[in-house]
């Protein structure tokens, strides 16, 4: 394909009084804010704006595709003009010196040359030109209807504003810089926001009881989420405020459970881009897709391909909805800035029927591309990454099971990553089965554990609890021996004459002497565990049959023993179990934690007491990965070490204050997770020094290892984001 010279398109710009580059739409960003608005020509260049005849070589050289027809209609050119003399002082510059009023006239250009208006051009083929520049032109659009084509080549570069330069609409526009009716009258006189705002000022805590008044009046979980996404895409202090001071009644509506029914619907609700889409048609072009993000520096990003959402399956390029809501509880949980978070979606085609046959699908409408070509795709992201954004942290989310511990065993020693559906989940349980064994009367040297569900999450979550065993003295085959595990063809055995898949050999039983156990009754009447765990993404897996089974095997061992039951699965839609039928099939004696957030669960009993209240414990990732991700990022850690994650959850079972262990809880209130999240970054920082992966200086380090804890932990608070801070007008009211 012939494409244009440089050298004759510099030229020809040259002679024309065109920039060499041609002016931008530019992004930029305050110390603390950056944002996405579009400047007027003086500020995105010094020198003059150029006259029409300027502007129809630019509109031709930057849209050689256009037909001649539409052609037609470029700016208006003076037929009288012609220069005198071959100077660089061409008609356009004199024109554009003296200030010349142009005639009105429209010029063909299937008829005239643009050389008949400058002679210097005169031995210049336009028209090969032109075909060129067209051929080159497709050539940067044909990654969207082809499988093959070179990297695209930016006309910009990325170019930023400060908040300082930024007024009138372009802060009310700007989630970022907007206040809504917290702008101080100082602040509406200096931005030029007068009139442009009612008259009335408020407190962010008055703009948050009107948006909770507004969010109880939406009658379906979804319809609440797409309100909050408006105030989020407005107002980002008022969406965080609003979001940290209720996060029991709103956490489930911007992740797990409603997220699963923003993921299914992604397509049809699209209103507006929140995160980074890299398609793999434009696979070689992904370095600048991560230099158009608009917010310089993230320091840290969720990424899925979407091939396993949840419980949900494979949704796709849908499946970005998860990133978005993972990194709003960074935020909110840990106070990770947003502007320093970065959503991204790698969509390499759908194997969903459903998504291939949506008119309104917004991804690939392909098959998923084999796994050898999405290695080398992912191959090509992570170095990418790794060169753009050299301090950014990357969390794996989401990924099908086989790839998920691939990419995760081979970029962990080069990439600062972790993946959390394999070390979040098993840290976040690890840390409830800590305080579980504690209440459960079932001494540590006796449990057993039996896991339904051996993907992923399954296997990480049994490995972390090897981990806490071997720690405890135990050797690693002694602590693997506690657990068995099962999936959907029975008791994942050595010798079930089926191919395991490579993660599931390392738990595989050799000393089932010949004996297949097919359903999950039968292991546990074989097993006689002490605990049962459920990430299988199967609702009602758990029945009553086998929660009274697991009963009578704790019961077996003696008096004042308890189940411990974790049906680990989102959304609710797919628990194994409710927490009301936990509770009535163990007569109430359970130590229960669940994925999904359950309600308390309230019994009529006889006596005085008239009633028993059982208080459900939620195992949410949100108590790990914040403070995981957050003490990453302040450490400058280099990787993300599996004693980082460990240590994570041993920090988070010891964050329980004496109210919560008193009313046997084993996690802290939900209320409590920013707290929870500052304890848990302040001991992976001190993880990250230990294993030599921190890149902070040693002095800093010395003078915290002189002062103790409490220096390290005003250090973080010092850097978590806290809209009141950014948004307070209480002082001008």
């Amino acid at each position: 394909m012939h494409r244009p010279s440089l050298l004759v398109s510099g030229l020809l710009r040259s002679r024309l009084g065109m920039s060499a580059r041609p002016s931008s739409i530019s992004r930029y960003p305050s110390p603390r804010r950056f944002a996405v608005v579009p400047l007027s020509s003086s500020s995105s260049s010094p020198s003059p704006s150029p006259e029409p005849p300027a502007r129809i070589a630019s509109a031709v050289l930057r849209q050689p595709s256009m037909a001649a027809s539409s052609r037609a209609a470029a700016e208006p050119l003076d037929d009288s003009s012609t220069p005198a003399s071959s100077s660089r002082t061409s008609s356009v510059v004199s024109a554009r010196s003296s200030n010349t009023v142009l005639s009105t006239k429209r010029m063909s250009l299937s008829s005239r040359r643009l050389t008949d208006h400058n002679p210097l051009l005169s031995t210049v083929n336009m028209d090969a030109i032109a075909d060129s520049l067209k051929a080159s032109s497709l050539d940067q659009h044909r990654g969207y209807v082809q499988s093959h084509f070179s990297e695209v080549r930016q006309h910009r570069d990325t170019d930023y504003v400060s908040y300082d330069n930024a007024a009138g609409y372009q802060v009310l526009r700007e989630p970022l810089w907007n206040k809504g009716l917290s702008f101080s009258p100082e602040e509406r006189v200096e931005r030029n926001l007068t009139g442009l705002l009612p008259h009335a000022m408020e407190s962010l805590e008055t703009q948050c009881a009107r948006a909770m008044k507004m969010i109880q009046t939406r009658q379906t979980n979804l319809d609440k989420y797409l309100y909050l996404s408006t105030i989020k895409d407005q107002n980002t202090d008022l969406f965080y405020r609003l979001l940290i001071d209720n996060l029991r009644e709103l956490m489930p509506l911007v992740y797990t459970p409603t997220i699963g029914d923003v993921c299914l619907q992604y397509s049809s609700i699209y209103t507006r881009p929140e995160a980074l889409y890299v398609s793999f048609k434009q696979r070689k072009s992904i370095r600048t897709m991560l230099r158009n993000w608009p917010y310089p520096n993230p320091e840290i990003c969720v990424v899925t391909d979407g091939s396993r959402i949840l419980g949900l399956g494979d949704l796709g390029v849908n499946g970005v909805g998860i990133s978005i809501g993972k990194l709003a509880l960074y935020t909110a949980a840990a106070g990770i800035h947003p502007a320093k978070t970065l959503p991204i979606v790698l969509d390499c085609g759908t194997d969903n029927e459903s998504n291939l046959k949506d008119p309104l699908y917004l991804g690939l409408r392909q098959r998923r591309v084999p796994k050898p070509v999405q290695q080398e795709f992912m191959d090509e992201f992570m170095e990418a990454v790794k060169e753009v954004y050299p301090d950014m942290v990357v969390q794996f989310e989401d990924f099908e099971s086989e790839k998920a511990f691939n990419y995760l065993d081979r970029y962990r020693d080069t990439h600062k990553c972790f993946n959390d559906d394999i070390q979040g989940t098993g840290a976040v349980v690890l840390a409830g089965y800590i305080g579980a064994v504690n209440l459960s009367g079932v001494p540590v040297e006796e449990q057993r554990l039996v896991f339904m569900g051996a993907g992923s999450a399954g296997v990480g979550v049994a490995k972390q609890l090897v981990e806490y065993y071997t720690r405890r003295g135990l050797s690693e085959a002694e602590a693997r021996d506690k657990f068995w595990l099962v999936d959907t063809k029975g008791l994942v055995t050595r010798d079930r004459g089926d191919t395991l898949a490579e993660h599931k050999k390392y738990f595989a039983r050799t000393d089932n002497h010949g004996q297949q156990f097919r359903s999950l009754e039968q292991v546990i009447e074989y097993v006689k565990p002490s605990a049962l765990v459920g990430l299988t993404a199967t609702f009602g897996v758990f029945t009553e049959s086998v929660v009274r089974a697991l009963k009578a095997s704790v019961d077996g061992g003696g008096l004042g023993r308890r189940p411990i039951l974790f049906p680990l699965s989102n959304p609710l839609t797919k628990a194994e179990c409710t927490f009301e039928q936990a509770v009535q099939w163990t007569d109430g004696s359970v130590i229960f934690a669940s994925g999904s957030p359950f309600h308390p669960f309230t019994v009529k009993v006889g006596g005085e007491a008239g009633t028993v209240t059982y208080q459900p414990n939620q195992g949410n990732n949100v108590y790990v990965f914040p403070g995981l991700g957050l003490g990453a990022i302040l450490a400058k850690a280099t990787r993300v070490t599996e004693n980082m994650v460990y240590t994570s959850a041993e920090s988070l079972s010891g964050t329980l204050n004496a109210d919560e262990v008193h009313r046997g809880l084993i996690y802290p209130r939900i209320e409590r997770v920013r707290e929870a999240s500052v304890v848990v970054a302040r001991e992976v920082m001190k993880a990250a020094r230990r294993d030599g992966v921190s890149g902070l200086p040693d002095d800093m380090w010395s003078e915290w290892e002189e002062w103790g804890d409490v220096a390290l932990t005003a250090y973080i608070k010092r850097r978590i984001y806290d809209p009141v801070s950014f948004a307070d007008a209480k002082a001008a009211l």
